[in-house]
């Protein structure tokens, strides 16, 4: 990858993603000629757009806004605000959030066709297309209506051990990315989630370990990037090591130099070496690299000192979301946007006010805060990286291709195997898995989880009813003060075996993550009561923290369909159980720990 590593340094994206456009042609990259002509031609091109612009049109390259990725008609409110921040505004893109793949695609094609200058379209791919381009559940039946492809988090891919399935997933996502018109995808998350008590990361993370995060974050950025993708790792310089919600507040990771070089550098320094398009920025404080008090985001000792200077990376430098109060508390957004740009920033992400944030940066010229060439530099990365997605010879996805690429049967074999691959035994003192293949067990099912999560507990119910028809189902929201425990505990007790999943994990409108007291309580007295209740965490793999007394405990990492349907075949012993434990529980169970369980021969 040494190739690879001088472009990085050279180039916004290594050449070889412009050469992987080819691989996408149809779906608004260009073709194979195309991808060479927008790379010989680059700098042409983007020097002559930026040629033409003033310094407002400069600045408004800079902001990018969200939009959902939902259906609107022309004269809806939510399209016309679309149509201002474009016609406008002109602002150089956008970041996309939920909608159907089709419809995602659809909204995308018509803001293009807004734009003077081609849109760069983000979106938070973590795990999958499928975080955000899925046509949600049709109430009150909660049918799912599909899309693309959801992956288990990045710590489930951890837990496989295998970076080579990091990479696939990142070919997948690319492939499904670019067919609906969405070029960057922010991700991988190279936090080393080092501290259990995180609420924001957790999961999010391959790992505690700076080198296995560094594996698999490279992989992942390979995968996506070899297949006409920018990668964006993030939160730069590390959000791994904090208990703070920096959506909520602004967090500080007061650690040595020493000890970030060593551990939270290392996974960006391995993603910057094979050839990472973007980074984003952490809203918190990191003492050791700035003294000032000021979060990362707004450091030029950060993001120009460290980040340029010493890693030698030239690539895009995105805000994470500026409507998030870590990066605003202390400074309101014009004050905020000023510093970031000072601070070497090319991007300013999702501002609360779009308008504010364009005339921010205007300001910051005409006051002599920082100069017009170092607005420039950031709108010349900007329409790089444009051309060297296509953008300016085909900036439109073509939706006729969507139905053969996007959540087809191959991808969705791949999450299949990841998943199953994924999941963990952490404990089995009362040797309750596999499940004895008895089909008249009666099992009681105790879902756990937010009222706003429709699939919780559905595929995992459905799985295991196959093989077992007695399954009685329960669930308890964790919103829901009102939980009638006592039937619970009864329907325990005319059961032979309780399964007790809980989806509870990282949070984003919280500080805190956990179940809670009364929950425990109620794990607590099964466990009083004789009973050996098998515990399967499909959220937060530190839960075993606040119930240590459950014999039987199982880490499936995330909730979608995949994980769900890979739990319980390893419950009822139809597959190997082999994952390994990315990060430790303590004090009771180290990193690398997982009991393996070969599949039941029928």
């Amino acid at each position: 990858m040494k190739t690879l590593k001088k472009l990085s340094k050279a180039l916004p994206v290594a050449a070889v993603l412009m050469m992987a456009c080819a691989s996408t042609t149809g779906t608004g990259a260009a073709t194979a000629s195309q991808g060479s002509v927008a790379f010989n031609g680059a700098r042409s091109w983007s020097d002559s757009v930026l040629a033409t612009l003033t310094l407002r049109e400069k600045a408004a390259q800079l902001v990018w806004a969200f939009s959902l990725g939902d259906y609107v008609p022309d004269d809806s409110p939510a399209w016309r605000q679309v149509t201002s921040w474009i016609r406008d505004q002109g602002v150089g893109g956008f970041i996309v959030s939920v909608g159907s793949p089709l419809d995602i695609a659809a909204k995308i094609n018509r803001m293009q066709a807004l734009s003077k200058i081609p849109l760069i379209i983000g979106a938070d791919y973590e795990t999958g297309a499928g975080m955000r381009a899925r046509a949600g559940y049709f109430l009150p039946n909660a049918i799912d209506l599909g899309g693309a492809t959801v992956f288990p988090p990045e710590m489930a891919m951890g837990a496989t051990g295998d970076t080579s399935l990091a990479y696939a997933q990142g070919r997948a996502t690319a492939i499904e990315a670019r067919a609906i018109g969405v070029q960057i995808d922010f991700t991988p998350v190279l936090d080393v989630n080092n501290n259990p008590g995180n609420p924001v990361i957790n999961t999010r993370s391959y790992g505690e370990d700076p080198q296995q995060v560094a594996r698999f974050g490279a992989a992942m950025v390979r995968g996506l990037q070899d297949n006409g993708m920018i990668a964006t790792g993030k939160h730069f310089p590390g959000h791994g090591d904090t208990e703070t919600n920096s959506h909520l507040a602004l967090p500080v990771v007061n650690v040595s130099r020493e000890r970030l070089e060593s551990v939270e550098l290392v996974p960006f320094k391995a993603a910057i070496a094979s050839g990472l398009g973007a980074i984003m920025s952490f809203h918190g404080v990191m003492p050791a690299f700035d003294s000032a008090g000021v979060p990362a985001t707004l450091s030029r000792n950060v993001m120009t000192g460290v980040l340029r200077g010493e890693l030698g990376f030239n690539g895009l430098i995105i805000s994470d979301a500026m409507d998030m109060k870590g990066g605003l508390i202390q400074f309101g957004l014009t004050e905020s946007v000023q510093r970031a740009i000072a601070a070497g920033l090319d991007i300013i992400l999702q501002p609360s006010d779009v308008g504010q944030a364009i005339n921010a940066i205007v300001a910051g010229v005409t006051s002599g805060r920082f100069t017009e060439q170092r607005v420039n530099e950031s709108v010349l990365r900007v329409l790089r990286a444009k051309e060297r997605m296509g953008l300016n010879l085909n900036r439109t996805a073509d939706l006729t291709r969507i139905p053969a690429v996007v959540g087809d049967s191959s991808k969705a074999a791949l999450a299949r195997t990841i998943a199953e691959k994924s999941i963990t035994l952490v404990r089995d003192s009362a040797a309750m898995v596999p499940l004895r293949p008895d089909t008249t067990l009666k099992i009681l099912s105790i879902t756990v989880a937010s009222k706003t999560d429709l699939g919780a507990g559905s595929m995992f119910n459905a799985q295991l009813r196959a093989r077992y028809p007695a399954l009685r189902a329960e669930y308890i929201t964790t919103q829901d003060a009102g939980v009638n425990y006592a039937r619970m505990k009864a329907a325990a007790d005319s059961a032979d075996v309780t399964i007790i999943s809980s989806y509870v994990g990282q949070v984003w409108d919280a500080t805190t993550i956990g179940v809670s007291s009364a929950f425990t309580s109620l794990v607590n007295s099964l466990v009083d009561r004789g009973h050996a209740p098998v515990m399967v965490s499909f959220g937060n793999p530190y839960l075993l923290q606040q119930l240590p007394r459950v014999g039987t405990y199982v880490a499936a990492w995330g909730g979608s369909p995949a994980s769900q349907a890979a739990a319980a075949r390893a419950l009822t012993g139809d597959a190997a159980i082999s994952g390994h434990l990315p990060i430790s529980i303590p004090p009771f169970v180290a990193r690398g720990a997982g009991m393996q369980r070969p599949a039941r021969a029928r």
